[in-house]
């Protein structure tokens, strides 16, 4: 994992907040039911800070409209003969990953150096010129760095479509890990978020996730963070079950009360974690 290029404070650290900054290791009991974060969690974690780390696609950008749209009618038929997969399979996965997937479930008709290339082609518009950026979420995200919350984006896209967005919305983060740059499997398997929250010196109990599409609620759920899913059109009907509370993207504002509700939760609780038991 390395730190955000989005801004001279992000790449030197001089600006970001200390990871200890914030993290409040209180022992009062907390008022707290066992479905919100904050409820479980051994000794050592409560001395780490409270982490929140974002998902970029459909959550920062409503970058997934495109996607699916590109997906359904240039990508899929130019790689695929015959059955096309549901987008519910693939959206929020590594697009090498999806390559392979599509390798093993589907009849693939190019090589993976070519599907890649494609996937590229159709990033530079879309991230270049296309997407929108989540109303609020630069001054959002720059209110928890200033409040001493370490904030990552953790994504499926590569470090090159990620670094178009922070450059043309002027985003800055502690941490931007991509899952290419991570040495194993990506979303929905837990490790891209269980690396990133390390790196930033935090613990899965004590890190509230945003994410939107099935294999990244997935992921986050199963690495034992809080996980705040968002509900747009692009997902309607993606199942996000396995979050602990889903807000509608369509109003932000309620977004960020649920990311500071949670974080707070958590900061207050006992022990911090998130209540599960598992």
């Amino acid at each position: 994992m390395s730190e955000s290029s989005g801004g001279d404070d992000a790449a030197s650290g001089t600006d970001a907040p200390d990871a200890t900054e914030g993290a409040d290791t209180t022992d009062a009991p907390s008022d707290t039911s066992s479905s919100a974060p904050g409820t479980e969690q051994t000794v050592a974690g409560d001395a780490a800070p409270v982490v929140v780390c974002f998902d970029m696609d459909g959550v920062l950008v409503d970058s997934e409209d495109y996607w699916h749209d590109a997906e359904r009618e240039e990508i899929l038929p130019a790689v695929l003969d015959g059955a096309y997969p549901d987008l519910d399979e693939v959206t929020g996965m590594y697009y090498g990953e999806i390559y392979d997937y599509l390798d093993a479930e589907y009849d693939t008709t190019v090589s993976k150096a070519e599907f890649m290339a494609l996937y590229d082609e159709t990033a530079r518009t879309i991230y270049g010129e296309r997407v929108a950026l989540l109303d609020g979420a630069a001054d959002f995200v720059a209110s928890l760095r200033a409040e001493g919350v370490p904030v990552a984006l953790v994504s499926s896209s590569p470090r090159d479509w990620i670094e178009t967005v922070l450059d043309r919305f002027d985003l800055v983060f502690d941490l931007v890990a991509p899952a290419e740059e991570f040495d194993g499997p990506g979303k929905p398997e837990p490790g891209l978020f269980e690396a990133a929250i390390a790196d930033l010196g935090g613990v899965t109990a004590r890190t509230v996730v945003i994410e939107d599409s099935e294999n990244g609620v997935l992921a986050a759920s199963r690495s034992g963070a809080y996980t705040v899913a968002v509900r747009d059109e692009h997902n309607a009907d993606t199942d996000l079950s396995a979050a602990d509370e889903v807000v509608d993207r369509s109003d932000p504002e309620a977004l960020y009360a649920a990311v500071r509700q949670s974080t707070r939760t958590i900061r207050e609780s006992v022990s911090g974690s998130n209540g599960r038991s598992g």
